[in-house]
């Protein structure tokens, strides 16, 4: 499932990356999305692009792009 997938308020768990996401797996990993890092959705732009999500003590903003790139479930 992706970001796109889940609501405000969800927490979300990376457990991969697309296949077609090349160009932004380096990208995000840098930014500290792994495979296994939690994250929260905090708000979406009114067009739903881009997406902002709390990791640990910072948020940051995905553009729908990078975000589509991201497998997630929920996190327990």
């Amino acid at each position: 499932m992706g970001v796109k997938d889940f609501e405000v308020g969800d927490r979300l768990k990376v457990v991969g990356y697309e296949s077609g996401g090349g160009g932004y797996r380096q990208k995000l990993l840098s930014m500290g999305l792994v495979k296994g890092t939690e994250f929260e959705i905090v708000r979406r732009a009114p067009l739903g692009d881009p997406i902002e999500v709390r990791l640990g003590s910072f948020n940051l903003s995905l553009r729908g792009d990078e975000a589509a790139a991201l497998r997630v479930e929920k996190a327990e």
